[in-house]
């Protein structure tokens, strides 16, 4: 039975040709090709250091640096593929690196804290406080 994945490991050996952006949907990081497409053009994913294009043909072990909304992720690519498939096999293309992992979750820890510490938002006041306010107000005119 002949497999017409075009997923390639660390031990194999053929030569596929992926585009990053094609790759970066593949991987699950973006819903469509052109969300990945813009996501490059704007300076989000960095190809080992640098900004790219979309149509940079990705190698293995390469390192990229994708920014999604407030998280930054340095992922190491491990399989080439050009076909989106189940988040379990997506996840197989790339190794997020121990720093990476670290960095979100302490940022994500700061994030809810810092949420939790604010005041509560400010809301109108009852029929109650109204009266208070506009008695206040009309006694300080007297």
């Amino acid at each position: 039975m002949k497999e017409h994945s075009k997923t390639r490991h660390l031990n194999d050996d053929s030569q596929d040709k992926v585009r990053l952006d094609k790759w970066l949907w593949a991987a699950r990081f973006f819903k469509t090709r052109a969300l990945a497409k813009d996501a490059v053009e704007g300076g989000k994913v960095q190809y080992n250091g640098q900004r790219t294009k979309p149509g940079k043909l990705v190698e293995l072990h390469a390192k990229l640096l994708i920014r999604q909304g407030w998280d930054e992720k340095e992922v190491l690519i491990t399989a080439i593929s050009d076909q989106r498939k189940g988040a379990p096999e997506a996840s197989r293309l790339y190794a997020e690196t121990e720093d990476s992992l670290a960095a979100r979750e302490k940022k994500a820890w700061e994030r809810k804290h810092l949420l939790a510490a604010q005041l509560p938002p400010a809301r109108r006041p009852t029929k109650k406080q109204r009266r208070q306010i506009h008695s206040f107000k009309e006694q300080a005119v007297e």
